[in-house]
């Protein structure tokens, strides 16, 4: 025997488990075809840290723009960075690196909503679904409003599901391929960039495989009862 990391994974309450096994039972017999028009989106924040000496990007899963500083300072002369960004099977948006400040609602829907995903729905057409998670700026009135008038249609997301989006493995994708760059960014500035370019990088075949991925997500959550999956 070896002994090995834990898995980690959010907490689930029982209205989670609940929620997640409704969502994987509804969309299970959703063939790739119906999951075409869905923009999967998500904020992450990277973190440039010097305390050991070693530059080093980590992403902080779990976190959300609502409950943290989207560009701070830490006390080893660090910073972080937070990013938005949304793929589908067809492409993916620009990604937006978020200024200084917190992400509130009209911020979302100024900086995210009406320059970044209104056009993507534009060029998708018909059939246009937005998945976002269910974060304070996402579901707040101003937000839905916006969604409504532009005639944007929003998932029904379960709370507590990064497993079950994959845009997730994006941000794991691009913090290792910054943490292994010859020369790391040094500055807040520098990270911003690398993450830009990295994001650019990343094949769209990586992207469209881990979409096609969703009916396997659906089965696996359903088959643990709304439970945690290996995703």
């Amino acid at each position: 025997m070896r002994a090995r990391r834990p898995q980690v994974g959010v907490e689930l309450t029982a209205q989670h488990r609940a929620g997640r096994l409704a969502f994987a039972r509804e969309h299970q017999d959703w063939q790739i075809r119906h999951w075409r028009p869905v923009l999967f989106t998500d904020e992450s924040r990277f973190t440039l840290s010097t305390c050991d000496r070693r530059d080093r990007v980590w992403r902080c899963r779990g976190e959300r723009s609502a409950a943290c500083n989207i560009l701070q300072h830490d006390r080893f002369g660090g910073g972080s960075v937070m990013v938005w960004g949304g793929i589908s099977l067809g492409g993916r948006t620009a990604l937006h690196v978020l200024a200084r400040g917190s992400l509130t609602a009209i911020r979302y829907r100024d900086e995210i909503l009406r320059p970044l995903v209104r056009p993507y729905a534009g060029a998708v057409g018909p059939g246009f679904l937005l998945m976002q998670d269910n974060a304070r700026p996402h579901v707040a009135g101003v937000c839905q409003q916006f969604l409504q008038e532009e005639g944007i249609d929003a998932m029904d997301w379960p709370a507590r599901s990064p497993d079950l989006n994959p845009i997730e493995h994006i941000w794991d994708i691009m913090s290792r391929s910054i943490h292994q760059r010859h020369v790391a960014p040094q500055t807040v500035q520098e990270l911003a960039d690398a993450l830009v370019q990295v994001w650019e990088e990343i094949p769209q075949e990586t992207i469209r495989h881990l979409i096609r991925s969703m009916p396997r997500r659906c089965r696996e959550v359903i088959q643990v009862r709304g439970g945690h999956t290996h995703y």
